[in-house]
């Protein structure tokens, strides 16, 4: 039997991983029994180092090509530990975050490429592609006011860049939608996080079964 892969994408501080959170505990809820949360990078030992290294504050020379590399190798190693064994026991994974991240940070955002960095997730993932991913849609100004407002939050490297990254992030995540509509539907995240939860919910209704 095999199982769902669906994954959460969207500009810092779209609300992911509060929402996943709250879609897991309603799926529960409404009778699902085979589910399965995780996040990239991290989910499993291996990743959560790597996901240390990429994410630290400190670490602002790192390299854009070492930060793709690192991405896909913690995408890997997350994939063959955890997802695929998940997805052939029949489980519904829930992921914050997959390859389409690496595709608009450092594909687009960080201006290597997107078919270069698409070449090496391949070589990491294998075609083993979501069969949903829902777009948590918010534009990147609103997503860095949360973080700033949101005391509780850790800030990562990545919260420090300017602006127009995030918009080139945001921009990318607007032509992958275009690129790929059958599997990426869009999830309006500016309102109440009651309601982003419902159409999420609604959204991948199609696509599991309890």
């Amino acid at each position: 039997m095999s199982g769902v892969f669906i994954t959460f994408e969207g500009v810092e501080g779209a609300g992911k991983t509060t929402v996943l959170d709250l879609l897991y505990e309603k799926m529960i809820q409404e009778g699902y029994k085979n589910l399965l949360r995780t996040r990239e990078p991290g989910g499993i030992e291996i990743a959560e180092q790597i996901r240390n290294i990429i994410l630290n504050p400190s670490h602002t020379k790192m390299d854009g090509r070492t930060e793709a590399l690192l991405y896909a190798a913690a995408r890997r190693q997350h994939l063959v530990e955890k997802v695929i064994p998940a997805l052939e026991e029949g489980k519904i994974v829930l992921c914050d975050r997959f390859v389409d991240s690496s595709l608009a940070y450092q594909g687009y955002a960080r201006g290597l490429g997107i078919d270069e960095v698409w070449l090496i997730n391949q070589f990491a993932i294998q075609n083993r592609m979501p069969d949903l991913t829902l777009f948590l849609d918010l534009p990147p100004e609103r997503g860095l006011e949360r973080i700033t407002n949101n005391g509780d939050r850790e800030q990562n490297r990545l919260d420090l860049e300017a602006l127009s990254f995030h918009k080139k992030v945001y921009e990318a995540y607007m032509m992958l939608m275009e690129q790929f509509p059958e599997r990426i539907k869009r999830v309006n995240a500016d309102q109440p996080v009651e309601q982003v939860v419902e159409d999420c919910y609604q959204a991948l209704s199609d696509k599991v079964r309890k």
